[in-house]
């Protein structure tokens, strides 16, 4: 184990527990446990709603996963990564202005509040929070593997104390803080994330000699890797179109990136971090996989791609450096994981247990002491859940990453949209197309088609596209919509 490797990383880790403590400082004059806890009390300036909602969308998959896919298929995964920039300005600008409003109405702080008081519809509800904890329980066993794979890499610790570290760490600062910790971390995690970019690109041109050497190197390695379609044609112009409908579009209807919308305190406040989001998704997405890409030349025999990432910055910057910005990968799984840990208990906790099971926890003067002890429990019951899935991890965590997404996106897309843009939006349409959606993807999933390259998710939207408009004119029900209000 390398002392010079280990110590940087263990005093990040300390340091996300102090902010997490720190942000406790904030309880003392907000609304309640429960908005300050989900959504932060919606303080949220520019910057941070830029960090934050970028941090959250850069996860496992895309400083991992990524990477490991660039340094399998070469630069046209690097060209394929590139579709997801404009991610985040699409998800502040359909849904943020809008979404504030009716959240800060209905004073609702989860998606599925939201949900609630567009539809009038428990069954939309119930369906809607079953359907996010099981995406999220696979989206965070990404997480989990990733952190696990990268201690595992840069400590020399097996997979199973690896992972043990990564599950405690993330599980209590979360715990502690609550959505303040979370997008408080991410501010520091994103500008980590962004350093380690920068860092890691320097090292590997100069440990590559130039770009062009490191071009005739993979040339001489397999020719496909300089290709726009990878080797076997695997990126096809068909898979390329559904790509970006999984990766960008789809992103509108990921729930820890939506209920960014709700939290932020002004219209400055998201313009600013429209701009600022997009920014540091295209530097992320751009460096990350370039990175993985190029790797291929100067790591040619790797075990696993998902070590490609950690590899590199052990084998191109001197340990104490590589120490520091090794960091940045695991911040980028840290600041996706609290996000759905977060969501996932408010899920469990207010969607399910306060709402249906028992809402008189939510009453009395005793429930500010109550909750705090409740959400301890839900948190950590669904840690250790997650944590004993990612025991057994998948060879490359990109593709079960993708699934999960996809299965997000399939649920809660078009109830998301046209419930805030489509006067006739009903509680009907909204249910037809969240199990149209759903059981269409798992369906496509399983069973594996051929759709001529085209990705599930495409298909699936169209289906659940039409069931939600059938629906909602078959059974059509008068709301009050943004529009009325």
């Amino acid at each position: 184990m390398n002392s010079q490797l280990l110590i940087p990383l263990v005093l990040y880790l300390l340091a996300v527990f102090a902010v997490a403590l720190y942000s406790r400082r904030g309880r003392s004059n907000s609304n309640g446990f429960l908005n300050e806890y989900l959504v932060g009390n919606r303080s949220m300036g520019g910057f941070v709603l830029a960090m934050t909602l970028a941090a959250t969308y850069a996860s496992a998959s895309s400083f991992i996963g990524g990477p490991g896919a660039a340094y399998k298929m070469g630069l046209g995964w690097v060209l394929l990564a590139m579709i997801q920039l404009p991610a985040a300005w699409l998800t502040l600008g359909v849904l943020g202005k809008k979404f504030a409003i009716e959240a800060r109405r209905h004073n609702a702080l989860t998606l599925n509040d939201i949900l609630y008081a567009r539809y009038r519809n428990r069954g939309v509800v119930i369906f809607a929070s079953l359907a996010l904890l099981l995406a999220f329980f696979g989206t965070m066993v990404v997480q989990f593997v990733g952190g696990a794979r990268l201690l595992q890499t840069v400590t020399g610790l097996s997979y199973q104390h690896g992972l043990m570290l990564f599950a405690v760490t993330v599980g209590l600062y979360t715990t502690i803080g609550g959505f303040r910790a979370v997008v408080m971390t991410d501010t520091i995690q994103g500008i980590m994330m962004i350093i380690g970019t920068i860092a890691l690109l320097v090292g590997i041109v100069h440990a590559g000699g130039s770009i062009g050497e490191m071009m005739g190197e993979l040339h001489r390695i397999d020719p496909a890797l300089l290709s726009p379609f990878g080797p076997d044609n695997f990126l096809s112009q068909p898979f390329m179109l559904s790509f970006w409908v999984l990766v960008c579009f789809g992103v509108i209807g990921l729930p820890h990136a939506a209920v960014r919308c709700m939290s932020y305190k002004s219209s400055g406040s998201l313009h600013k971090g429209m701009v600022i989001s997009t920014a540091m998704v295209a530097f992320l997405m751009l460096g990350m996989h370039l990175a993985g890409a190029l790797g291929r030349a100067i790591v040619p025999d790797i075990a696993s791609p998902d070590q490609i990432m950690p590899t590199l910055m052990m084998t191109v910057l001197p340990p104490v450096v590589a120490g520091i910005f090794l960091a940045g990968p695991m911040a980028a799984i840290m600041s996706t994981i609290d996000s759905q840990l977060i969501q996932a208990s408010a899920t469990l906790l207010k969607d399910l247990y306060l709402n249906y099971i028992n809402p008189q926890a939510a009453e009395g003067e005793e429930a500010e002491r109550r909750l705090p002890k409740l959400s301890l429990w839900v948190t950590g019951i669904f840690s250790l859940l997650v944590f004993v899935a990612a025991t057994n991890p998948p060879d490359m965590i990109i593709w079960l990453n993708l699934l999960a997404f996809g299965g997000m996106q399939a649920v809660f897309l078009w109830p998301l949209v046209l419930g805030l843009y489509w006067k006739k939006a009903s509680a009907t349409g909204a249910f037809a197309s969240m199990a149209v959606g759903l059981s269409c993807y798992i369906g496509l999933s399983v069973a594996k088609p051929d759709l001529g390259g085209v990705h599930a998710i495409v298909p699936t939207l169209l289906l659940s596209l039409a069931a939600f408009v059938g629906g909602s004119l078959a059974r059509p029900v008068r709301v009050s919509t943004p529009q009325q209000a």
